[in-house]
């Protein structure tokens, strides 16, 4: 019998057992008590999570449904700085060029955000910041906590792309001054993809579009959520939701902290593999900015050609991630989020060092007995 292949991607990841056979289950109705106390039971995990008391709703669409329905509810026909140094904050650029009027404030992929210039666009009337928190495009974790504040400081609106940090890093939305959070299911909360999940500040609300989008209507979500039983304005997807309370009640029993340990530790494994081979990280961080914590972005060296290597590790039943746009072939990533641990982080750091000395690169050190010392 074929194996399934392992997952050490940025999302999605593997899911639990309990996970997966939670969709299993025959249908429910989507109006009644029973739904309603799934619904309940993730909004009640997903604010811990979150770091936040606000209004919490879940929606059937993947990240980046959540992502528009922020800026289509609170962003529209306003002025709107977007910080971008990687893929997923450009993503944000061009759903915000689509509902209001857009500043990109770019840097290099993988290179620390402009907060000089956001803070010259707050000055200048910007009424909207957005941010990705943890890109994983770029394998970088950006100053969340100093772009609310400053975000704060104008009277703007922040909404945070939390989506691949969210139940796998420290995330304190209340505390960030964060008025929008947004995470998606198939990431760090190891559920499968199709749901993401939004909070909405007081604040935010005060400031709602008076012509929102229909689908993804938040005024909608709240109406609906704040009823008994707790539902959702439109049909939801069923099995996921299911999946995604089994998947909170998992988190909730290993405690939000010792989570994001985990996954500290998973990657601090996988930055000490790649150091002991040689290879360079590929963000370029300072005092303000950090490694992502879910995933590990590294430089290829030279004469190493993505695609063999990572066949190499697909052949040997893993799959890591390549580099995305302009960093095609230039960078690959490992993914350290969700329900993995030292075995999970072991195998693919062994398959790694496997495919590079395959492949002919002379790695200075052993990788694998370097991650051991930071797993044991």
């Amino acid at each position: 019998m074929e194996k399934e292949p392992l997952l050490m991607l940025p999302g999605p990841v593997p899911m639990p057992e309990r996970v997966r056979y939670a969709m299993m289950r025959q249908a429910i109705n989507h109006r009644s008590a029973e739904f309603g106390a799934v619904y309940a039971d993730c909004v009640r995990v997903l604010k811990t999570v979150f770091g936040t008391t606000n209004d919490l709703f879940v929606i059937s669409g993947s990240g980046t449904a959540g992502m528009e329905a922020a800026v289509a509810n609170f962003g529209r026909d306003k002025d709107i700085a977007c910080l971008v140094n990687g893929k997923f904050g450009e993503r944000l650029f061009k759903i915000s060029q689509r509902y209001g009027k857009a500043h990109e404030i770019a840097s290099e992929w993988g290179t620390p955000l402009n907060l000089a210039a956001l803070e010259e666009r707050l000055e200048q009337g910007v009424q909207v910041v957005t941010l990705v928190h943890n890109e994983t495009s770029a394998g970088i974790r950006n100053p969340a906590q100093e772009v609310g504040r400053l975000a704060r400081r104008y009277d703007a609106l922040f909404v945070m792309d939390g989506i691949t940090s969210i139940g796998g890093d420290v995330v304190e939305a209340d505390k960030w001054d964060v008025d929008i959070a947004i995470v998606g299911s198939q990431k760090c909360l190891a559920a499968p993809a199709g749901l993401a999940a939004l909070s909405v500040s007081t604040r935010a609300w005060e400031r709602l579009s008076k012509n929102p989008p229909y689908y993804l209507d938040l005024a909608a979500y709240r109406k609906s959520a704040g009823g008994k039983p707790m539902e959702t304005p439109y049909t939801p997807a069923v099995p996921l939701f299911l999946a995604l309370r089994e998947a909170c009640l998992i988190i909730e029993e290993e405690g939000i902290a010792n989570r994001i340990a985990r996954h500290r530790k998973m990657a601090n494994a996988v930055r000490a593999a790649a150091k002991a081979w040689g290879l360079s990280l590929y963000p370029k961080i300072d005092a303000k900015h950090a490694y992502s914590n879910t995933v590990t972005a590294i430089s290829y060296p030279e004469n190493i050609r993505d695609s063999e290597m990572r066949d190499i590790i697909k052949k040997m039943g893993i799959i890591i991630a390549g580099g995305q746009d302009h960093l095609k072939g230039k960078i690959f990533r490992i993914g350290s989020m969700g329900a993995v641990g030292a075995p999970e982080i072991l195998a693919t750091l062994a398959a790694t060092q496997h495919a590079l000395k395959k492949l002919g690169y002379k790695v200075q050190g052993d990788g694998i007995q370097a991650a051991c010392e930071v797993l044991a």
